[in-house]
């Protein structure tokens, strides 16, 4: 599936930020103008590879695209869907013992469970989606190496000094990528 807003560079300058048929287009009209530098096209929020058919005309291309589905109206379905759980028999029997049995108890638990990590989980998706983009149109600039050490160690103001020197757009990105990864000051990970 193709994410809905994305960011275009062409070698390591930035090409389009946007919505996917907007960066589509400036891509679409880079390449029919002999682009000569390579252009990458990642997902904004995850710097995932987006992968696009530009054979044809730019019409061709944006109609090649998803359209988004308006959603229908009413209360969307929840989606359940059922799958084992091995537990001890002790876990069978608390969860029996629970008011509205194993199934009610289980998403309760998962539901405080990923409450709880979101913060977690929001620094690490973080993280790992500035590496990803380091990796992707920075791998060749100089401190590559210490500015990966310094985003998985949670050092911002290394990481920032680090980069420094790097190509605006890639550096700019990469900052905003890589801001939500670092803990808030004070909190330390523990």
């Amino acid at each position: 599936m193709l994410p809905t807003h994305c960011i275009a560079f062409a070698g390591t300058e930035l090409l389009a930020k946007g919505a996917l048929p907007d960066v589509v287009r400036a891509v679409k009209r880079a390449l029919d103008n002999g682009a000569e530098q390579s252009i990458a096209i990642l997902d904004l929020v995850t710097s995932r590879p987006v992968e696009i058919n530009f054979i044809g005309t730019e019409e061709d291309v944006l109609q090649r695209l998803p359209r988004t589905q308006p959603r229908a109206a009413g209360r969307p379905k929840l989606g359940v869907v059922a799958r084992e759980v091995t537990l001890l028999p002790r876990h069978w029997e608390w969860l029996s013992s629970q008011p509205g049995g194993a199934s009610v108890a289980l998403r309760k638990l998962v539901e405080h469970a990923s409450r709880d990590a979101r913060q977690a989980d929001l620094m690490r998706e973080a993280r790992d989606s500035a590496y990803r983009f380091m990796h992707e149109l920075a791998g060749d600039e100089p401190g590559f190496e210490e500015a990966s050490r310094a985003l998985f160690a949670g050092d911002a103001a290394r990481l920032k000094e680090l980069v420094a020197g790097w190509p605006a757009g890639v550096r700019d990105h990469l900052l905003e990528l890589a801001q939500p990864a670092f803990a808030p000051a004070g909190e330390a990970e523990g």
